[in-house]
């Protein structure tokens, strides 16, 4: 079986961060997640406020748990909201449906985890997400 390693998840978050200075996004937060839903490495740049690291884990651990990333879960919890309201219950409140939480595969389609980005817009909280795991040489899903 293929996991996540310290190495990745840390190439990641640096690719976040770096994209993030590049652009000129608000402070960030970034999380990796292993396929089981265990944080490998996290990070939150200074200035970033102290929810960040519930709000990137729930970003992920939605991700992994559904199989599918956040922002395909906020368009399931606009449409189906009581399913959302379970999806949030059964998670101890581990759900957080906004974009910004992406699936980590290998180049063989392996599910290796899930990063969880949060301190600027949804749309640039994913963007950045999909570069910072792109930059690892893993597929964003």
């Amino acid at each position: 079986m293929t996991k996540i390693t310290l190495e990745q998840a840390d190439a990641i978050i640096d690719g976040v961060m770096t994209k993030a200075a590049e652009v000129g996004l608000k402070p960030m937060a970034v999380v990796v997640l292993d396929d089981g839903g265990h944080t490998v490495s996290y990070k939150r740049q200074d200035g970033s406020p102290m929810m960040r690291y519930e709000t990137v884990v729930g970003k992920a651990y939605g991700a992994l748990g559904m199989g599918m990333n956040s922002r395909k879960l906020e368009g399931l919890y606009e449409r189906l909201p009581h399913f959302g309201e379970s999806l949030m219950a059964m998670s101890q409140g581990k759900f957080v449906p906004v974009a910004g939480g992406m699936l980590i595969k290998n180049s063989d389609g392996d599910l290796l985890g899930a990063a969880g980005v949060s301190g600027d817009t949804a749309d640039n909280d994913e963007m950045a997400c999909i570069v910072g795991i792109e930059a690892a040489g893993l597929v964003a899903e």
